[in-house]
């Protein structure tokens, strides 16, 4: 397919067509959304046959095993993926649809099993309800005075005492209704809202071990030491979920005093003084040491209220699209998954590490309840409030207090979405480099969150659209190729971004320099996974300042002209791009396919897949050399599953001596034309290389060298090219 590269730049790239339907984008989730008369025709039993004889339908009954090891497998993972649907259906002698429909098939069975319980329960209350109804309008109706023996009259209240009652009634229906549902889970009423819990013993916690959770490996004290919380716990953690909801719709609407605008008019500062007297029961004091980090912003993004809740919800879809801040997620309890068919009352506690890339900046880890709730038709708002008070940690440097966004539905499937970041954290361990970027909140901050979404919903329209132009040179049309290299691409992003950062999953070596220009390097072994190269992987990554703005780094590095002066690997051969897809407003929001027409003979069965993005707050350009064979398979719509991948790349932040506000252009979303536009960039190269194809073998001296040396003159030329322009 890409024999002829030159005649490729001149007409549209055209892929071989293909029938697979099983290489898709999306998970179950969305797959839920297609027609349930095309699964009923997969899984119907004989009992359906069409009485026509002249068209023959297939069906297939599933042996007594393969029922059974799939209600197993059920009980352990009701939501496989794509790996885990093809393992099982291997296993089984399946067709991984076939297993895909049994699994849909028996979680709607369940749930239907689910809620005729719940409504033969509620028939029940309802009943004894009424008739506790009757009995005490009947008492009433013959009570008495026992001073005149007179009918009764109801006294009179003020007014204050009379909004009171109504808000305390409101806020007490609200902790019984959440307190019913958990109850479920706690196994016994919940009647008492105790302000502290006894001391628990934490219990440990694997990561990997819960279902469709991730890979945790190598967490960090604080992470190793939470557990589910206890059934004492959860009562408490009810009610702190019920206050940090109200507190966060309140800090989303108000204005001054307790939010001030800032000197330049663009960001808000928060009046911690008046949050204190706004809030005073909170999760407690500010611990010593600790500075507060809070912030505000708000977007137009292009996807509706609905599809951002489920992604805020499911820990996977939220780690996957803010990948670039989550390193780690995880849901350890789930004390209410919401009612009405919905994540209106849901209620998770989680644990997660949020991250800059850059091995210069500590990670922050966190553990804390998650909150969902509907406030009117088309207004939800998602909260996290941290529950360290219940399981205090000496290890522990950052604390949430009430955070999240409120999401307000907007014509034609946008969405407004108010984000709120408030943190207590100790901030010691950031490098000077980045301290003025941590401090002014834009490393974790809303404005960070926002852009991201904001970015993350485009790309994920960019996935559904329909509308490709075809007359564009290099333009890949073909629907399931370009679902299918966005996948590939999308995993190429995540991979990268989990192995740049200073997570506690990772053990960096310092190898030379003094300050800021370390390198550093860690060596992980790859073994039995089809989306790596197998044997021992050399990451190595540094961080350095450059006077530049981030977008004319951003605009150096993606260009594949200029790539000839800091890729060092391509032996300065001329970089071609053959296909490519646009995937955000920004031109240089993008996945591009392209060629390095070198004399090396080797390299001529290889490509580089790139993947571009910036925001206002940070930028990325990463990429990662591919298997010309293997992406013809992904652009005929094949599975990119088993692409193996090692990312290298860049990630650009602004230095924080200005930083454009994060605010809602006019025509939905954020404005990016002005972001980073002046002061220098924070830049942080990083390599993956495979220096054994034997993940048995030692690691040698002469490897860590070499790649040592790669990223050197990496910066080298970077720091050459860019001084050349700036001059």
């Amino acid at each position: 397919m890409f024999q002829q590269p030159s005649n490729m730049m001149e007409g549209q790239l055209h892929p071989l067509e293909s029938e697979s339907e099983i290489g898709r984008m999306r998970d179950d989730e969305l797959d839920s959304t297609t027609k349930s008369g095309s699964e009923n025709h997969e899984a119907a039993s004989g009992d359906d046959q069409n009485p026509r004889p002249n068209k023959k339908k297939r069906y297939h009954r599933h042996t007594q095993h393969q029922i059974q090891e799939m209600e197993a497998f059920f009980k352990e993972c009701p939501h496989p993926d794509d790996k885990q649907r093809k393992e099982l259906g291997r296993e089984l002698g399946l067709e991984p649809l076939q297993v895909k429909f049994w699994f849909q098939n028996k979680r709607t069975q369940m749930k239907t099993q689910h809620e005729r319980h719940e409504n033969t329960q509620l028939r029940t209350e309802n009943e004894k309800l009424r008739a506790d109804n009757m009995r005490y309008r009947e008492a009433l109706s013959t009570a008495s005075c026992p001073n005149c023996g007179g009918p009764t009259a109801v006294g009179q209240m003020s007014f204050d005492e009379h909004h009171l009652r109504l808000e305390n009634a409101r806020l007490r229906e609200e902790i019984d209704r959440i307190s019913a549902i958990a109850a479920k889970y706690v196994g016994k009423p919940v009647v008492s809202y105790p302000l502290l819990s006894s001391p628990m013993t934490p219990r440990p916690f694997e990561f990997g071990a819960q279902p469709g959770t991730g890979d945790m490996y190598g967490a960090g004290d604080l992470l190793r030491s939470i557990s589910s919380p206890s059934e004492a716990d959860k009562p408490i953690i009810i009610e702190l979920a019920v206050a940090a909801m109200e507190e966060l719709v309140r800090m989303a609407q108000m204005g001054e005093p307790l939010w001030m605008t800032s000197l330049d008019g663009t960001t808000y500062v928060l009046n911690e003084e008046e949050y204190i007297r706004t809030f005073p029961r909170g999760i407690g004091p500010k611990p010593t040491g600790f500075k507060c980090e809070a912030s505000r912003g708000t977007a137009l993004v292009i996807m509706n209220h609905i599809n951002l809740v489920e992604i805020l919800m499911d820990v996977n879809q939220w780690s996957t699209v803010f990948s670039g801040i989550v390193s780690k997620a995880s849901t350890l309890d789930v004390l209410s998954t919401g009612i009405a068919g919905n994540y209106n009352g849901a209620l998770q506690v989680m644990a997660a590490e949020f991250q800059v890339l850059s091995p210069l900046v500590p990670t922050r880890e966190s553990y804390y309840v998650r909150y969902c709730k509907q406030h009117a038709e088309g207004t939800w708002a998602v909260v996290d409030a941290s529950l360290d008070n219940i399981r205090p940690s000496p290890t522990a440097r950052c604390r949430r207090r009430p955070s999240g966004c409120l999401i307000q539905e907007m014509p034609n499937g946008y969405s407004k979405v108010t984000w709120v970041e408030h943190v207590e954290v100790d901030d010691s361990g950031v490098h000077s480099l980045y301290k003025q970027l941590v401090s002014s909140g834009h490393a974790f901050g809303a404005q960070r969150w926002i852009a991201t979404l904001d970015r993350q919903c485009e790309r994920l329209a960019s996935v559904m659209a329909t509308n490709v132009p075809t007359g564009d040179v290099g333009v890949i049309t073909n629907q399931d190729g370009r679902k299918s290299m966005l996948k590939l691409a999308e995993r190429m992003v995540m991979s990268f971004c989990a192995g740049v950062s200073a997570s506690t999953a990772h053990t960096w070596t310092t190898l030379s320099g003094t300050g800021a220009d370390d390198v550093r390097v860690m060596t992980r072994k790859s073994v039995d996974d089809p989306g790596r190269p197998p044997g021992i992987v050399l990451s190595a990554a540094t961080s350095f300042w450059l006077p530049v703005s981030p977008k004319r780094v951003f605009d150096f590095l993606r260009d594949e002209n200029s790539r000839s002066e800091w890729d060092i690997l391509s032996n300065g051969g001329v970089v071609q791009e053959m296909a490519h897809i646009a995937n955000g407003r920004d031109t240089g929001n993008c996945v591009s396919l392209l060629r390095v027409n070198s004399a090396n003979s080797s390299q001529s069965n290889m490509l580089i897949l790139q993947e571009s993005c910036a925001d206002p707050t940070a930028s990325f350009v990463i990429y990662a050399p591919v298997d010309i064979v293997a992406m013809n398979v992904v652009l005929n719509g094949g599975d990119p599953d088993y692409v193996a991948l090692l990312p290298s790349g860049f990630a650009i932040l602004p230095d924080g001596s200005t930083i454009t506000a994060t605010t809602s252009s006019a025509g939905g979303g954020i404005d990016t034309d002005a972001a980073g536009s002046s002061g220098g960039s924070l830049l942080t190269v990083a390599f993956q290389i495979l220096v054994d194809s034997v993940p048995t073998a030692k690691l040698s001296l002469g490897s860590v060298a070499t790649v040592n040396n790669l990223i050197a003159c990496t910066v080298e030329r970077i720091k050459a090219s860019l001084s050349c322009e700036n001059a």
